[in-house]
């Protein structure tokens, strides 16, 4: 922060830097900071009447975090929201690469921008209409099952919101752009000659993708994959919309908690979902082999 000054003195003043800084400062503290050294003191104390708060029953405990692994549900809702989260990456991943590398190496003119423009079109509605536009194409009534009955590929309508399928798909479509743009930025930088160089040499596709694009790929792909592991793992709207009862997201159960006015579990439900969320960043850095100076390019 004491080399940001400097800088920015340079460009906007003393006055100027101090008015960035301290916005910056404020907002890292007060918003990001502030609020999760709270949910870590609640997520340590114990559920307790107001009448008893600040008493002697409110100490210090690890009983909200024990919960977690005694209660035999919520274990198995956290330990399914986890590799659900994982397929949803992994899903995003493999349709993202290819419509990013078409947009970078490819596409031009018109074209580019069509598809630009059918990616980002969407994301101009609130992300709970999306959601319900989806529940409307995979309800039992919906737009999918009258297709299918049209056509008779079924005879009776087809119970599409059944596990966990409906909820991944609408993961998927909800986090697409933030796994397509990452890949995009960084394909669009990979020097065209290298792709050309290694056709023209005899490499097949799937030697020049494996062997130049992904190599050089890989800071966008773990910033993809760490924003849409991250979205999905705390998302709310599309379990609640799209699943079924089998279908529970560890988010509804932090979510219901809170409801309840028990801040002290869902706090410490909270804090278990943020830390594997860093643990996933980490291993992303350790498996690509990329800084976080790298990725924040």
């Amino acid at each position: 922060m004491h080399k940001l000054i400097p800088n920015l003195s340079k460009n906007f003043g003393i006055a100027g830097s101090l008015i960035i800084t301290g916005s910056i400062a404020f907002w890292l503290f007060g918003m990001i900071i502030l609020p999760q050294l709270i949910m870590i003191d609640f997520s340590f104390r114990p559920f307790l009447p107001l009448n008893k708060i600040g008493g002697p029953d409110d100490i210090y405990t690890l009983k909200n975090y024990i919960v977690l692994f005694t209660n035999e549900f919520h274990r198995a809702i956290f330990i399914k929201t986890i590799w659900s989260s994982v397929l949803v990456t992994i899903t995003a991943l493999i349709v993202c690469y290819p419509i990013a590398f078409y947009l970078a190496k490819v596409a031009r003119g018109t074209r580019f921008s069509l598809i630009l423009i059918g990616l980002v079109i969407p994301y101009w509605i609130n992300e709970l209409l999306r959601i319900f536009a989806w529940q409307l194409i995979l309800a039992d009534t919906g737009v999918l099952n009258q297709l299918l009955l049209a056509m008779n590929v079924a005879s009776d309508p087809i119970n599409f919101r059944a596990g966990n399928g409906a909820v991944l798909l609408g993961m998927v479509y909800a986090y697409i752009l933030f796994m397509v743009f990452p890949l995009y930025n960084a394909m669009e930088s990979l020097d065209r000659n290298q792709i050309d160089a290694a056709h023209d040499l005899g490499a097949s596709r799937f030697q020049i993708h494996k062997r130049i694009v992904i190599p050089h790929c890989k800071p966008g792909i773990a910033v993809g994959c760490i924003m849409t592991f991250m979205l999905a793992a705390g998302s709310i709207a599309a379990p609640q919309l799209l699943g079924s009862p089998s279908s529970f997201w560890f988010s509804q159960i932090i979510y219901t908690n809170f409801e309840c006015a028990n801040w002290n579990q869902g706090a410490a439900y909270a804090m278990v979902l943020t830390v594997l969320c860093l643990a996933f960043i980490f291993a992303m850095l350790k498996i690509f082999k990329v800084n976080l100076k790298e990725i924040a390019k």
